[in-house]
């Protein structure tokens, strides 16, 4: 299996990977692979890995974000999607921690997500409370920081990230 960016070719690919991987999630409105579309089409698809081993089996976004009281390039991550048969292997995390090492090296201060603690303390993340979004609460919005600071205030994500959440 390889890591790697995703060429055009893989345009259809990570669409059904995507729609499939979320439709049995009962949190999913089932918008997650226009989301990825949208990412692209706006240009705010900053990365966008695929695990390839005799075609897709996973893929990881990465958007800009902005946060009020933060300094510096900050990313979202999401939406992250690994075929059924591959999942609650660690193929997700490899595909994050790729893109947060390629993030890191590109001088970015930081990634934020919205998700389920449980599954991404391990991955490194964590939150402090400090950080707000569209009145999610605050035990799920969670934040690595490259350069040791802790952001605070508000997140605004990409565009095409903001429409999925009133």
């Amino acid at each position: 299996m390889i890591i790697r960016l995703e060429t055009d070719a893989d345009h259809q690919a990570i669409y059904a990977l995507t729609r499939d991987a979320f439709a049995p999630m009962s949190f999913s409105d089932g918008s997650e692979p226009d989301i990825v579309n949208q990412l692209r089409e706006d240009g705010d698809l900053t990365l966008s890995l695929v695990a390839d081993q005799d075609g897709i089996i996973g893929h990881v976004a990465f958007s800009p974000a902005k946060i009020s009281n933060a300094e510096g390039a900050w990313y979202g991550l999401g939406p992250i999607s690994v075929r059924a048969d591959r999942q609650r292997q660690g193929l997700g995390s490899k595909l994050a921690h790729t893109g947060l090492d390629m993030l890191r090296k590109l001088g970015a201060a930081g990634c934020v997500l919205t998700g389920n603690p449980d599954v991404y303390r391990p991955m490194g993340f964590s939150n402090d409370h400090a950080l707000t979004y569209s009145g999610l609460n605050p035990k799920y919005i969670l934040f690595i920081s490259f350069d040791g600071t802790v952001p605070k205030g508000e997140i605004n994500f990409a565009e095409a990230l903001e429409e999925d959440h009133p």
